[in-house]
């Protein structure tokens, strides 16, 4: 185990490091910390929101699918028809969502809510 993390360069001898964009090897932790924070957060929000719009462009092609073959079938086509609804409030609630989050630092003085080094610089936490 310890051989193959010395070949990923995971292990100095002294200690396991961190890898990737998230290890603070060789860097000051605690002025970098923030940065690297707003930077997974930034991430996760932006990969939040495209599985959100693929998830909505699955939803409406195969409820788009569903309505097409419905045949005149009433209850198949209503069904449908609910599913793109539910496809599409899912979307704007993820959208709202991060509307929501900045209207609320805008509400509460907090300019930057969504801009972690910033938001803790206005709090106050070093």
């Amino acid at each position: 185990m310890i051989k193959l993390a010395l070949d990923l360069k995971l292990y100095d001898g002294n200690g396991f490091m961190g890898f990737g964009p998230l290890g603070l090897e060789g860097k000051s932790a605690q002025n970098d910390a923030p940065i690297i924070f707003q930077s997974f957060i930034s991430s996760a929000i932006g990969l939040v929101s495209i599985i959100a719009v693929i998830w909505f462009i699955f939803i409406l092609l195969t409820g788009s699918l569903s309505l097409m073959t419905s045949g005149g079938d009433k209850a198949t086509a209503e069904n449908a028809k609910k599913k793109i609804s539910n496809g599409l409030i899912g979307l704007l609630l993820t959208i709202f969502g991060i509307f929501l989050i900045s209207l609320i630092g805008q509400v509460f003085g907090i300019k930057n809510i969504l801009v972690i080094p910033a938001l803790l610089e206005t709090l106050g936490i070093k």
